[in-house]
């Protein structure tokens, strides 16, 4: 069931970006007077095909289901010596060169499009995200370096505000870049008075980051992570470890063998790493502090033999959900698609000069994998990440290779630049050469992604 919803959430998912991409220049395309001669989903041989409208445009649906495209009267593909003169005026190449450059534009700017409509809609709705709380942090770390301990709530990073979790990490990875260190604005309790809050500004370095960190999770390498609630137990199995220890549902850990817990992640990383060792808990129990002994039965699991009491710990971190007015929204949305598209670029650069590893291309199995969670997750995880794989689409066709708008693009900048068309010789060498490119990175893609289903 799981493998069948995957293929079906990655199929619904490109299928959407495809469509959206090609009705952009099918569109454009109608609208400079361009005649359409097939709007194709997928590639490869016709399985089924209508005509409709004036042009009797062909829609289809090809055998392979990546990418699409649009078929226009062209004089480079097809005989048009006996065509009349009303259909020639629509010819495509025929056609101004400014026209040339909107139809090919419009593929990639209808994905930017579709990614600002996602996000502003979802912006308007209100997505739950947790807090940019901050859970304990490590003493050897460049956040303790900065003054944080624990229990700050970012508010806003070099000035500009943060909104939750998510925001605050986009913020630091766009600064993270550049090993740029940033100010962050936080509120924290008042060590004598935790009823009053104090607001604060420290500065965070993010020179000791190494580029191999920006590929995993580099906000625990600062030291920083996200808030957990207090270890309070939840329902407890009987004829388990907890139950035998006299532990109740609603009992709040404080210490493990005299050491204070932090949270709820501590607690259940102590019981993890303690399996078949006696541990000496002390806690809260209806306002009244209790001490237990617990000894985690071992539990092998992936080849490794952890220790667990049976007993649920909530995790869940604290969570806002803020919408915004649709004008606000809008506003966010196109700042989102922008920084998003920005970034993607630096990480192409830097993976082009050697800074960031190749393993980062990700290809249609990896692509699959995550609509598929993210599908399992709820309707807003997976909307967000239609966003995020339109805009990576956009980004990618407008790159200067041949054979994608990108490389179209290029070829008209130069026929605006000289007053005449590239000769046909050299449009065909760089063709082959765009196809080579796209094909080495497409087994580059391919084989990280049989590299991550081994491991």
């Amino acid at each position: 069931m799981s493998l069948l919803q995957t293929v079906l959430a990655f199929l619904v998912a490109l299928a959407v970006l495809v469509v959206v991409h090609e009705l952009g220049h099918y569109w454009v395309a109608r609208w400079c007077g361009v005649k359409v001669l097939r709007f194709s989903v997928g590639m490869g041989k016709i399985v089924w095909s209508r005509r409709f409208g004036p042009d009797q445009t062909e829609w289809a649906l090809s055998m392979l289901p990546f990418g699409g495209y649009v078929k226009m009267l062209d004089a480079r593909e097809q005989d048009i010596s006996t065509m009349p003169p009303e259909d020639l005026k629509r010819e495509f190449t025929r056609q101004s060169v400014w026209k040339r450059i909107a139809i090919v534009a419009a593929g990639p700017l209808a994905n930017f499009l579709l990614a600002i409509a996602v996000f502003a809609g979802l912006y308007t709705y209100g997505m739950p995200e947790p807090t940019a709380r901050i859970r304990e942090v490590p003493t050897a770390s460049a956040a303790y370096e900065a003054g944080l301990r624990g229990g700050e709530l970012v508010t806003a990073i070099n000035g500009e505000t943060v909104r939750n979790w998510s925001d605050m990490r986009w913020k630091v990875l766009q600064h993270a870049l550049e090993r740029n260190p940033v100010r962050l604005e936080v509120q924290r309790p008042d060590p004598v008075d935790p009823k009053v809050t104090l607001n604060e500004s420290v500065s965070l370095r993010l020179d000791g980051l190494q580029t191999a960190d920006l590929e995993g999770d580099f906000l625990a390498k600062l030291g920083l992570d996200l808030a957990r609630p207090k270890a309070v137990l939840g329902r407890i199995v009987e004829d388990g470890p907890a139950n035998r220890a006299g532990l109740r549902e609603g009992d709040q850990i404080m210490a493990v063998d005299g050491k204070p817990v932090s949270d709820g992640l501590a607690f259940i990383e102590i019981v993890r790493k303690s399996p078949e060792q006696m541990l000496r808990l002390t806690g809260i129990r209806n306002g009244q502090e209790f001490s237990a002994t617990v000894t985690p039965e071992a539990f092998s699991r992936n080849n490794e033999t952890v220790g667990r009491i049976k007993v649920e710990v909530p995790l869940a971190p604290e969570m806002v959900t803020a919408g915004d007015a649709p004008v606000a929204a809008l506003g966010r949305a196109v700042a989102k698609t922008w920084d998003t598209s920005v970034l993607t670029l630096k990480m192409l650069g830097k993976m082009l000069i050697g800074e960031v590893s190749l393993k980062n291309i990700t290809g249609p199995i990896t692509i699959a994998d995550y609509a598929g969670q993210t599908a399992r997750i709820g309707i807003i995880s997976y909307l967000t990440f239609i966003a995020f794989i339109s805009i990576s689409l956009g980004v990618m066709n407008l790159l200067p290779i041949p054979v994608l708008d990108g490389g179209l693009l290029l070829y008209y900048s130069l026929e605006l630049l000289t007053g005449r068309a590239l000769p046909e010789r050299f449009g065909e060498m760089a063709q082959r050469a765009g196809v080579g490119i796209l094909m080495t990175l497409m087994a580059v893609a391919v084989f990280n992604d049989i590299v991550r289903l081994m491991s």
